[in-house]
């Protein structure tokens, strides 16, 4: 039996109904909830070379049976889960800061 692995898709409509898709790159359970750290995906090479590289992290919630993903409003959660992901994605990723302030590189709401 051949075996296929690939990453993991995500696809999330905004409240404007746009859809973005995403690479699920890790996730974390603590304490505080379920959280996520995605990357965009790029239809075109072109997108993929303009693209800033964001690690993008959202919080996992359930609601009647549906999951849904959404911003973490709480700052210390954000750069608790924030820095744990840098430190299991480094092996992976560079994760360059530009200045002192190490949560550039992490965006909670997609943008």
């Amino acid at each position: 039996m051949s075996e296929q692995f690939g990453p993991d898709i995500v696809s999330v409509i905004d409240e404007d109904g746009k859809e973005h898709v995403f690479e699920e790159l890790d996730r974390i359970e603590t304490d505080e909830g379920r959280f996520v750290a995605l990357t965009p995906c790029h239809s075109n090479p072109q997108e993929l070379i303009d693209d800033s590289c964001e690690l993008i992290i959202l919080q996992v919630t359930e609601e009647d049976g549906e999951t849904y993903l959404s911003q973490i409003e709480d700052e210390k959660i954000f750069t608790e889960v924030g820095t744990e992901f840098e430190r299991r994605l480094s092996e992976f990723y560079d994760f360059s800061d530009t200045d002192d302030d190490t949560d550039d590189d992490l965006v909670s709401d997609g943008e």
